[in-house]
């Protein structure tokens, strides 16, 4: 009995070259997508902190209604969640919060929330609610606050901030 012949395949593999080809496309295709991903991510992240901004000013104006006031820069925006903030026991028998659903002292970027009592970005204004943004320093452009929806709807430039006042009223709501 004769066995059929044997034919030699030969299994060829992928040369060097090749493989470096196809590793610099993956790369680059993965560097567009992390691209793209980490823009929508950081508009996703400035839409989180002007709702954020939004819905403190509307809780710090139920507080205000409630309490006749509205809260100092000691007690924050704390009093917005927690009647605890309050140092006056008067004032945590009448507190109706809490104003918020859930506390919310951190910014998207995790920097904790600025509350200043008058405002210091827009003369006239009541108060000041202020993130550091991405970056997490102060008075850089980057910087988001309640009075900018002022300044947007006033016309000017958004995150822009002078520092000499604008000298109109326009969009703020006197005490």
């Amino acid at each position: 009995m004769r066995s059929a012949p044997r034919t030699h395949t030969r299994r060829r593999g992928f040369t060097i070259l090749e493989l470096l080809i196809v590793i610099g496309i993956l790369l680059a295709i993965g560097s567009l997508v992390a691209v793209n991903v980490l823009g929508a991510s950081e508009k996703a992240d400035l839409k989180l902190a002007r709702a954020q901004l939004q819905a403190f000013e509307g809780a710090l104006e139920q507080f205000r209604v409630e309490m006749k006031r509205w809260p100092s820069e000691e007690e924050g925006l704390a009093v917005l969640w927690s009647k605890d903030a309050l140092a006056n026991e008067e004032d945590q028998t009448r507190w109706g919060g809490p104003y918020l659903k859930e506390a919310k002292p951190k910014d998207a970027w995790g920097n904790v929330w600025v509350f200043r009592v008058p405002s210091t970005i827009l003369e006239g204004a009541n108060f000041d609610i202020v993130s550091f943004g991405p970056d997490s320093q102060e008075g850089t452009e980057d910087d988001i606050s309640n009075q900018d929806l002022r300044k947007e709807a006033a016309g000017d430039e958004f995150g822009e901030f002078s520092g000499s006042g604008s000298g109109s009223s326009t969009g703020t709501s006197g005490g």
